[in-house]
């Protein structure tokens, strides 16, 4: 059976001064599932994330990753994570490979285990013509492919991926869920945080629909739409839901 607890939320609260971003917020990601947090601009998606990753102290709650208190031992949780963002880029002057071995190192990993994961991640992601090109000669796609080979360097068995489609193509998007699902299947933890739904529709097992820092609903896709009164998309369903909450 998936382990419940490989991402566990509990009533997570995070304010910046009097405005208050996550509200009460409460979920839970098994091993081999792929868990999509989504929901609109403001709506708390990143600074869970960023709460998760240890990159923010909750005002309240607890925040677990492969059951390690993030609040209490971020620097522990982070070895259990891998973390997508589109904030954080690439060294230029330095090859692919060159990235994956100091990320590597900052994960205190071995030399042959470095080179020994980077040959498993070359044939995962088709990195074998880029690897030892610099950084910034890369496209778009393929910075993105090595943005993904640095997070997941260690091998961890939670993913948090934030917008890991964003500016790429049809192709590329494409590869990259195909590869995400394949860690899904490996038995990863995998929050997908993304803005566009059909594509979420299509990846995740469930989804928690966020709105005004709090859980809105979850389910399954297809739950969600039953949910809203057969909607037939993901997106009507989000935007009959709000409308009832506000309604009410």
């Amino acid at each position: 059976m998936p382990d419940p607890s490989a991402v566990t939320v509990e009533r997570l609260k995070k304010r910046f001064g009097q405005r208050t971003a996550v509200d009460g917020l409460s979920f839970s990601v098994a091993a081999g599932e792929i868990y999509g947090l989504l929901g609109p601009n403001g709506a708390g998606k990143t600074t869970t994330l960023r709460v998760l990753a240890g990159l923010l102290r909750p005002t309240e709650g607890v925040a677990r990753i492969d059951g390690v208190d993030v609040g209490a031992d971020p620097r522990q949780a982070q070895r259990h994570l891998g973390f997508l963002t589109g904030t954080t880029g690439l060294y230029g002057r330095l090859t692919a490979r060159e990235v994956l071995v100091y990320f590597g190192t900052l994960q205190d990993m071995p030399r042959p285990r470095i080179a020994a994961r980077i040959d498993q991640l070359t044939d995962a992601l088709d990195l074998r013509a880029i690897l030892d090109r610099r950084c910034e000669a890369l496209s778009s796609g393929q910075k993105q492919r090595i943005s993904v080979a640095r997070a997941v360097i260690h091998d961890p068995p939670v993913l948090i991926l934030d917008e890991p489609t964003v500016g790429l193509d049809v192709l590329a998007s494409r590869f990259l869920r195909e590869y995400i699902g394949a860690e899904r299947a490996r038995g990863k933890a995998v929050i997908f945080s993304t803005h566009y739904l059909a594509e979420a529709e299509l990846l995740c097992d469930r989804i928690g629909l966020l709105y005004q820092g709090a859980l809105l609903a979850e389910g399954h896709p297809r739950d969600l739409r039953v949910q809203a009164g057969d909607a037939t998309s993901l997106e009507e369903a989000f935007l009959r839901l709000v409308t009832n909450l506000v309604a009410a």
